[in-house]
């Protein structure tokens, strides 16, 4: 049973490099099978064998990551529609670019972890835990909600930009604000390349390491 789970689990991860790695943008298919995808992963992460595994604590985050995907189309629609929140596009925006940012920096993690599982088992077993999987993901968690909670301050700033006088304390915090969030775009953006291009030499670098192993069997 445990192996029919961890097939299931690799289904999965494979789905979610897909969605978020390979599509230059979302769609509604890819986001449709993500969130089922997800629905079922969470459901399977429930047997005691699987969840006690630290590569399983980051894929069970990574799925807990699409409940913000169904929290911003409840926010676009209910309160963008029936006009409750002002600033309901930029909530639901940044909803989706939390559950994306957090999405493929717990699968680069994944991909380290598959990484030093193939070539440094020994050395690495050590910090491979529940436990520090399980603070590596609260981590994550902790750092986008900051970056997403700048950009929600930012966007709002600027939305009242018209009353702030130019000179003055609001003036000074909303050109250090717009300062802060242009860089931190930057980053992310630059950020997001790198992770592509290292999940490409990871699973590149452990495909061709495995395939003289099952040469060698199949001999």
């Amino acid at each position: 049973m445990e192996r029919d789970h961890m097939k299931d689990l690799r289904r999965y991860l494979a789905l979610k490099y897909i969605q978020y790695l390979v599509l230059s943008s979302a769609n509604a298919v890819s986001t449709l099978l993500g969130l089922l995808g997800s629905a079922y992963t969470i459901i399977r992460l429930q047997s005691a064998k699987v969840s006690s595994k630290s590569t399983a604590v980051l894929i069970s985050s990574l799925a807990q990551a699409d409940i913000l995907v169904f929290l911003s189309l409840v926010s676009d629609v209910v309160l963008g529609r029936f006009g409750v929140c002002p600033l309901a596009s930029s909530l639901a925006q940044m909803l989706l670019v939390a559950n994306a940012h957090v999405s493929c920096v717990l699968l680069s993690c994944v991909a380290l972890e598959a990484y030093l599982i193939t070539f440094l088992p020994s050395q690495s077993r050590p910090h491979r835990t529940v436990r520090n999987a399980r603070l590596l993901s609260r981590a994550i968690w902790v750092l986008v909600a900051a970056e997403c909670a700048l950009f929600l301050l930012d966007d709002h700033l600027r939305a009242s930009s018209s009353s702030v006088p130019s000179h003055g304390p609001l003036g000074l915090l909303l050109h250090i604000s717009s300062t802060a969030t242009a860089l931190l775009r930057s980053l992310s953006y630059v950020l997001g390349i790198l992770l592509r291009i290292a999940n490409v030499y990871i699973y590149y670098k452990i495909f061709f390491s495995m395939s003289p192993r099952s040469r060698l069997k199949s001999k």
